[in-house]
């Protein structure tokens, strides 16, 4: 299976270096991807740009790709989604949620000279960075890239009934199954509350998952669509810190 992987704000297709590996031992093509804005040295990037970089990989594929997004770039997946409904396998949102249409792609943090820079580690104590150790807190923070205004402000547009017929794969690290259902129930997440084929991932990690050692193999269990059982316990993650669904 083709698998194109999206890393979430700040980081570029090499996020998934320990990832590819697990994917190709079981036999799938796997594509990170390096967005515009996100690698290329392009300030002046916009959320068409992003998305239009995934359709373009998405197009390129040569059969229907799963369609992998991390934290923010669970909005990006969906809007492939969106756009290409018949041309998706599978959706797999790792630690995040879609927008819903109108809503800002990922608006979080104030920013600066036009982008929106990593915050510092601060806003992700708890959960969401409980797995990392000090030398890989310091390689993310060291490389991460500055996300421009025109990808973070960038209004999220979903024209297409039928990416709700588009199985999804909700991966869930910081949060639990029983945690993402309960927001889902409560109108937190509109998106998923309409997909018709929903099944759960849970794994032991935190929020910077394609980062974290213990979880290289996580989008090969989501192309496996199995389904795990949740945690019993765990912290409520922090809505400013984290991508849960809640008013910005």
């Amino acid at each position: 299976m083709d698998i194109l992987l999206i890393a979430g704000l700040w980081l570029d297709g090499s996020a998934w270096d320990d990832v590819v590996p697990a994917l190709e031992a079981l036999g799938h093509h796997p594509l990170p991807l390096t967005l515009p804005g996100q690698g290329d040295g392009s300030a002046s990037a916009t959320l068409d740009d992003q998305v239009a970089a995934v359709l373009a990989a998405m197009d390129s594929a040569s059969e229907k790709p799963m369609v992998v997004g991390h934290s923010a770039a669970c909005t990006l997946a969906w809007l492939a989604a969106d756009s290409r409904p018949e041309k998706v396998a599978k959706v797999a949102l790792i630690g995040g949620f879609p927008a819903a249409d109108g809503e800002p792609y990922a608006d979080f943090f104030e920013p600066k000279d036009g982008v929106m820079s990593f915050p510092g580690w601060s806003p992700f104590e708890g959960p969401d960075s409980a797995d990392l150790d000090e030398e890989t807190r310091r390689s993310i923070a060291s490389a991460a890239i500055p996300a421009p205004v025109g990808v973070t402000k960038g209004v999220v547009r979903l024209v297409d009934e039928r990416r709700f017929d588009v199985p999804v794969v909700l991966v869930c690290p910081e949060f639990t199954p029983a945690q993402a259902q309960e927001w889902i129930d409560a109108g937190d997440v509109p998106e998923l509350a309409k997909a018709k084929h929903l099944d759960f991932v849970d794994i032991d990690s935190g929020h910077w998952s394609p980062a974290s050692t213990s979880t290289r193999n996580i989008a090969a269990r989501a192309s496996h669509g199995r389904r795990w059982k949740a945690r019993s316990t765990r912290s409520p993650i922090p809505a400013a810190a984290s991508s849960r669904p809640s008013p910005k």
